[in-house]
């Protein structure tokens, strides 16, 4: 067995398809899908990563309505055949559904999606060639000779077709989602500058707190909450009713009231009082310091 995405030739089996098997499948399904080549040269891929990349939604119905019985089995009687194991990695599980390549043809010719149209003509015109002239060969490739030695094939032109679409479409997307990482990068930067600005700005508004007058001048309880309601942080009565509370001890260093005690001196009720003292947090006009020994928090100037 070999579990192979990307190599063209399979050399563990010592075969080499006519038409290396990543590219048809990823002309078939527009994926460089997982699979598992067995020892004598056939290949199966996981339902869930074709089906995925067909548009079906149900794995297990698809498969039944679609593929034939002898297309599908589960990893393990697929391996078990060949006294094989289920390889490590990759998701790969006992019970994963696995398609042959039959199979995959199967399901791509019923796949509705516009990326299978190039590879569904091809497959007609493979049919209607044998019915016309008995046969259908692969042209010779005019390049190097296989890597195994024997001949090298010439990928058909609308299976080759398809493949440069479908990578052309990926760069179109690795590059659409490059720039939308970079705009998004610009965006956190952005961010972030603005956020340094407004820490810098709450930063001078703690300056001018504490220092509303003269240098020489003591700040007052008065001038506290006028300067903090000539910058539009008080704005509303209750918490200007709490702000007016706190403003005494504070101009004094500190103040140490439990929540209790302001709504029994303001009159209001304990939540709202717990509402304001969390506005004046996030408005920068005061900062807890940690609590007392009676458990009450400790606010100071910024």
């Amino acid at each position: 067995m070999h579990e192979q995405n990307d190599t063209p030739s399979d050399e563990r089996t010592g075969r080499q398809d006519a038409i290396d098997i990543n590219d048809f499948v990823f002309a078939a399904t527009g994926a460089r899908v997982r699979r598992l080549t067995m020892p004598d040269g056939t290949h199966w891929f996981p339902a869930v990563d074709v089906c995925k990349n067909l548009g079906y939604a149900h794995v297990g119905s698809t498969l039944r309505n679609i593929a034939a019985a002898t297309n599908f089995a589960s990893a393990e009687s697929v391996l078990q055949k060949h006294s094989l194991s289920i390889p490590a990695g990759r998701e790969w599980r006992r019970d994963m559904n696995l398609v042959n390549l039959p199979g995959l043809v199967r399901l791509v010719n019923a796949c509705t999606k516009p990326e299978s149209q190039p590879f569904k003509a091809w497959v007609s015109e493979v049919i209607a060639t044998i019915q016309r002239d008995g046969s259908y060969a692969l042209e010779p490739a005019p390049v190097q000779p296989a890597p195994s030695g024997g001949t090298a094939y010439a990928m058909p032109r609308q299976v080759a077709d398809a493949i440069v679409r479908l990578e052309e479409r990926n760069i179109r997307a690795d590059e659409m989602l490059l720039a939308f990482r970079q705009e998004h990068n610009d965006l956190l930067r952005e961010i972030s500058r603005s956020q340094t600005a407004m820490a810098e700005a709450l930063r001078d508004i703690a300056t001018a707190l504490r220092q509303p007058g003269a240098p020489d001048q003591e700040l007052t309880p008065q001038q506290l909450l006028a300067t903090w309601k000539a910058r539009h942080l008080v704005v509303t009565d209750d918490v200007h009713a709490v702000a007016a509370y706190l403003a005494p001890a504070l101009v004094r260093g500190e103040a140490r009231y439990r929540v209790e005690e302001i709504a029994n001196r303001t009159g209001l009720p304990q939540d709202r009082v717990h509402d304001c003292l969390r506005m004046l947090l996030k408005r920068g006009c005061v900062r807890q310091t940690g609590c007392a020994p009676d458990g009450a928090p400790v606010y100071v100037l910024p």
